[in-house]
């Protein structure tokens, strides 16, 4: 009929939630509030991220997969902050203060948890945590920069990558405080808030001594990045990097050797002595292309937050010490923020281009970045959250802590790696072989060698005896049956 309309009837909201949306059944505006909403998607992932990082670091710890004495080490120390004492760690030897060793007070912040659940599996899920946040502002400056779904994939591709993972499968280590600390600087730097970017920068000085380099690199960042624009706040970053830079040398060089017992710094032999600079330059290239490859596809070198990596890959290759130029260990975590916001940083300025190549190249990075890091999971410590492993306490394991367990508590202790961690929190414990002098009342050896632990014994401690009370799956624990002079 001419001039008529047609009224078609609303069968539902417009926004397409309704009964005639979904199939008349509400099903799909169910799924619909369940999903998290796309700003809540950083703190999901961090989630996801702190359950399987706890589940593989505390798993690993309870079926005797401690790698190294570093674990015992920190607690030893957290467990004296806990109770008001200086942080001494008997492992490095009897007394040793540990700030004489790598200046990290920033652990004293586990200090209330520990005290309320002593245990060094209290250390790994608090390393898993830090960890698990530091994916937060790595995801949350993708996403407003680059977009959700490119955002989230960057997201994923950090969480998963192979230096984090390698870090997590690894004992506690102070570094777990760094990587949160430089991604939220960074993504500080990249939102221009520069004051909030400098702040956390220097807080970096408080974890470990090598850092403050590392917060001088981020200071000259954000100088350069406002020098133009912003000349007084350039000013202050310029500032900035100096003081930090300072904060470094004398930690080196004063703070540390007044805690240390021989009045120096312990390390400056991993560079003096050794292999030089450029030994070893394969592993040193390989692991560059580790770095810099399978996390960011190479662009990353596009942007000048990449200096901030300097620092960190400086001293490792310059050091003769052989362990920090490959991409094992932890040594690597402190990069991957850095490599994956510069990759952010990168693609922003990139997505211009006029060359359509790397315009294209930019826009499916991201989802690359992410693949890789998925494929390389599969040969990578994540890749266990398939297998029972993690999961289940096997039964040597039970057996070596039923073992332990006939130490008593509050008893001196002379250990290696396997012991070590697992007498910690309730033993004062030595490192084997370290005791100058003293006669400890136990000793609890993981003896894969096959040796004589009786024999071992009297070659430690030639003016005491000891016979072996238990032994079980190559764990062997001796204890004192004749006294000896002390060392006064």
């Amino acid at each position: 009929m001419q001039g008529a309309t047609l009224a078609i009837p609303r069968t539902g909201p417009s926004d397409g939630t309704g009964p005639a949306a979904d199939g008349g059944d509400g099903t799909r505006a169910r799924f619909s509030r369940l999903r998290p909403s796309p700003r809540r998607y950083p703190y999901a992932l961090a989630a996801l991220l702190f359950c399987a990082y706890t589940v593989i670091s505390v798993g690993r710890y309870r079926n005797l997969g401690t790698m190294s004495w570093d674990l015992g080490i920190f607690e030893q120390a957290i467990r004296n902050y806990a109770h008001l004492r200086e942080p001494v760690a008997d492992l490095k030897g009897p007394g040793t203060n540990i700030l004489g060793d790598h200046f990290s007070p920033v652990t004293a912040l586990l200090a209330p948890a520990y005290r309320l659940f002593p245990s060094p599996i209290t250390l790994l899920v608090a390393q898993a945590a830090l960890f698990a946040l530091s994916s937060i502002p790595v995801t949350r400056a993708a996403t407003r920069i680059l977009g959700r779904r490119a955002g989230l994939a960057i997201g994923v591709a950090y969480g998963l990558s192979w230096g984090v993972q390698r870090a997590v499968n690894f004992d506690f280590h102070e570094i777990a405080f760094a990587v949160p600390l430089i991604a939220f600087s960074l993504e500080a730097v990249l939102a221009r808030r520069w004051r909030t970017a400098l702040i956390l920068a220097c807080a970096l000085v408080f974890v470990k001594e090598d850092l403050g380099l590392t917060a001088c690199a981020i200071a000259l960042v954000v100088a350069v990045r406002t020098w133009r624009a912003d000349p007084r706040t350039a000013s202050w970053a310029f500032g900035v990097a100096s003081l930090t830079a300072i904060a470094a040398l004398l930690t080196f060089t004063v703070v540390i050797p007044a805690f240390n017992t021989s009045g120096g710094y312990d390390y400056w032999t991993k560079v003096s002595d050794g292999p030089g600079p450029f030994d070893g330059w394969d592993t040193k290239f390989r692991t560059l292309l580790w770095v810099l490859l399978p996390t960011t596809g190479l662009l990353a070198l596009r942007s000048p937050l990449l200096l901030v990596a300097l620092p960190t890959l400086g001293w490792r290759f310059v050091s003769g010490e052989e362990h920090y130029w490959g991409t094992d260990w932890h040594y690597s975590a402190v990069l991957m923020p850095v490599v994956m916001l510069a990759l952010v940083d990168a693609c922003e300025g990139a997505r211009t281009s006029p060359r359509p190549w790397l315009r294209s190249y930019t826009r499916h990075l991201p989802a690359a970045v992410a693949a890789a890091a998925l494929a390389l999971t599969t040969s990578l410590p994540l890749a266990a959250l398939a297998e029972a492993a993690p999961y289940e306490k096997t039964d040597r394991a039970v057996a070596v802590d039923k073992l332990l367990a006939r130490i008593p508590d509050g008893v001196t202790v002379e250990a290696n790696i396997g012991p070590s961690s697992r007498l910690t929190s309730r033993c004062r414990v030595f490192w084997v072989g370290n005791t100058q002098g003293r006669n400890p009342d136990y000793i609890a050896l993981g003896n894969r060698s096959g040796q004589d632990p009786v024999e071992y014994a009297r070659q430690l401690h030639p003016k005491a005896s000891y016979s072996l009370t238990g032994e079980t799956d190559g764990y062997v624990v001796l204890k004192r049956t004749r006294p000896a002079v002390e060392p006064g």
